[in-house]
């Protein structure tokens, strides 16, 4: 997978906390911010998933002239019952090695983790995937690991 480039501004981490309900001083104040243990703006815990706003091919984003799931005049404006690929998005854990703070300029790798399986009664067997997501800074220090895991079935699960 590509590296991507995210800068994170102040503004960017203000408008990733409303747009999450999350109200903290630490996320939007900078006075209120720099009395407090982490002393000044830091970002929210799950803020790295923004980076998909930098990726030019993030699989979610509308593409012009194309169909977009959540667009158009049907719930998925998407004509018909749309191709599923029959995956979950199982787990997301982040882990910080320090805070995330505007004026950081992160350089993001995605790489394949781990693999296993499990066998389900309902959909068959399970087939689970890690993708692992490194975070560095403009120093190349390790500011951030996100983990991800995705979930496969053998088999659509039977509704009845």
């Amino acid at each position: 997978m590509p590296k991507i480039i995210f800068p994170v501004e102040a503004t960017h981490i203000m408008m990733f906390a409303r747009a999450v309900g999350d109200t903290n001083p630490v996320y939007h104040d900078a006075e209120a911010a720099k009395g407090t243990e982490v002393g000044g703006i830091v970002a929210p815990p799950t803020f790295p998933q923004a980076v998909a706003q930098f990726d030019p091919d993030y699989h979610l984003r509308p593409k012009p002239g194309q169909p977009w799931f959540g667009s158009g005049r049907t719930p998925s404006g998407i004509e018909g019952k749309p191709a599923s690929s029959g995956g979950l998005h199982a787990e997301q854990h982040f882990e910080y090695h320090r805070p995330l703070r505007p004026g950081d300029v992160l350089t993001v790798e995605t790489r394949p983790g781990e693999t296993w399986e499990k066998e389900s009664k309902r959909a068959g067997k399970l087939r689970f995937r890690e993708r692992i997501t490194e975070y560095r800074d403009q120093n190349g220090e390790l500011v951030v690991t996100a983990r991800s895991v995705g979930v496969t079935t053998e088999r659509p699960v039977d509704q009845g």
